[in-house]
């Protein structure tokens, strides 16, 4: 029986409680492991093996030196990419062919891209005049902030969890990772290639477990944690909140969002199928960014429905392995009872379903998975539940518009502020409705194109902070004026 334990100060180590709880394959609910769970002894020896390595030779890493660390990192992830790949695509479900190109790829690359952005960064200086003419000169100088607590989601175990794993230790910091209890297996592994590749003893630390009285409580709540970066759901995010008060740490957290995609008349409108499809059915529906409200300007209304059908009528379910699947299962059977509820909460509601809108039939071998059809529906009004909260499955509801103004405000009228999607041939209209979302990122005629140079995160409920390029250092550092008097 496979074993997740916890990686503390550079060994992996069980919980003294030796409490565990099962790891599940969500595409046929066989058992994977049992996952060690985090007391509060693990994770206070995980917290203190942090700060003590801050003072130890990884504090006296040139920036040089732990750029070429972190290189090694992502060049040893990538050696060992089937190994990854088979532990990321078991405990999430998601097909080969995207993990493999999404997933492990820029999990590894995170490390790199944000090593190499970070150095060459540079901080402001100002020369001042002073009443004796000699003047002075401030500079900026930043240390890191410490010791960061890193709380990871599920849907994209490794990418999102190195994509704060990256700039936390480019910036010099420490970590303790707290992934999802439902994806434990690649956090777990990376501690590994830390070992392999001289990364020292406890700069990077994974502690297992759940939120409330458990490890994501815990390690949130330990004093001597600097810093809290989260992704998950709105509601932990504003749990998390709290505890960061105590002892006013800082806080960057992305949560939860009921994006917009905007669909004009004058769109090319094969990109915008492509694009549609893409964004609210890829990785089954669970990504942050992706689509669940679709407004379509209402002389191409028919057609874009009866296109977008047959994209997900063109959709395959199946295992990660088979070469033709291009849709996994939901991540647990959990998760699959809340998304089948919205499904029938729908029809409750009014909804007219144009496809989908239950539980397939995957035979005898994959019906205990948590596999779930990709849905669309129409015809519900505004302030339905589908229509307002986050479902997180895959699944979307269209609606005709009739003029600009109209879906700016259907776009914005929402408690979330993730994401939104534009589609359309005409760039100023394009500029200028960008412009109007309340979000974070917005897209025009793409979807999921990230430069990691630039700003990512959620307005609203959908989060506090920015993280991604420079805004990464406003995070991960602590930035002190040094005043020279001349």
């Amino acid at each position: 029986m496979k074993e997740y334990k916890h990686f503390i100060n550079g060994k992996y180590v069980a919980s003294q409680s030796r409490k565990t709880f099962e790891n599940r394959c969500p595409v046929d609910g066989s058992l994977l492991g049992l996952i060690h769970e985090a007391g509060e002894l693990e994770v206070d020896a995980a917290v203190k093996a942090a700060k003590d390595a801050l003072k130890g030779p990884w504090g006296k890493l040139t920036q040089a030196g732990r750029t070429e660390l972190l290189n090694k990192v992502a060049e040893r992830i990538n050696e060992r990419f089937d190994e990854f790949l088979q532990a990321e695509c078991l405990d999430t479900g998601k097909p080969h062919s995207m993990a493999s190109h999404i997933d492990i790829p820029r999990g590894a690359a995170n490390f790199k891209a944000f090593a190499e952005t970070l150095a060459n960064h540079p901080t402001e200086s100002f020369r001042l005049d002073t009443p004796d003419g000699k003047g002075a000169v401030n500079a900026g100088h930043r240390t890191p902030k410490g010791v960061i607590a890193v709380i990871s989601p599920w849907n994209l175990p490794l990418l999102l969890m190195t994509w704060k794993v990256g700039p936390a230790m480019a910036c010099g910091n420490t970590v303790v990772v707290k992934p999802s209890e439902e994806t434990p297996a690649t956090t777990t592994l990376l501690g590994d290639v830390m070992n392999e590749c001289g990364v020292p003893p406890g700069v990077f630390n994974v502690v297992h477990g759940f939120g409330a009285s458990s490890a994501g409580e815990f390690l949130t709540s330990h004093p001597l944690v600097d810093a809290i970066t989260f992704t998950g759901e709105t509601s932990t995010g504003e749990a998390i909140m709290k505890a960061a008060s105590v002892g006013l740490r800082n806080i960057s957290m992305e949560c939860g969002g009921k994006n917009p995609g905007i669909i004009f008349a004058d769109c090319d409108l094969e990109k915008a199928i492509e694009g549609t499809l893409r964004s609210a059915f890829v990785n089954c529906g669970q990504v942050c960014l992706g689509t669940e409200r679709v407004y379509v300007e209402r002389p191409i209304y028919d057609i874009f429905v009866q296109r977008l059908k047959e994209g997900v009528a063109q959709l395959k379910l199946g295992r990660p392995e088979d070469k033709v699947a291009n849709l996994g299962p939901l991540v647990s059977l959990k998760h699959r009872d809340k998304v089948h509820s919205y499904y029938q909460l729908a029809v409750e509601e009014g909804a007219t379903v144009e496809i989908g809108g239950g539980i397939p039939d995957m035979g005898d071998e994959l019906n205990e998975g948590a596999w779930i059809e990709p849905t669309i529906w129409t015809g519900l009004a505004d302030d339905a539940r589908v229509v307002r909260e986050e479902i997180f499955g895959p699944c979307c509801h269209i609606r005709p518009f009739d003029s600009e103004e109209e879906v700016i405000e259907l776009a914005n009228d929402t408690n979330y502020g993730l994401a939104a999607t534009i589609w359309t041939e005409n760039g100023a209209r394009g500029i200028r409705v960008a412009e109007q979302m309340e979000t974070g990122l917005v897209w025009i005629n793409s979807w999921f194109l990230r430069d990691l140079r630039t700003a990512f995160g959620g307005a609203k409920q959908s989060g506090i902070g920015r993280e991604g390029g420079v805004h990464g250092l406003e995070f991960y550092t602590e930035l002190k004026n040094i005043c020279i008097k001349l």
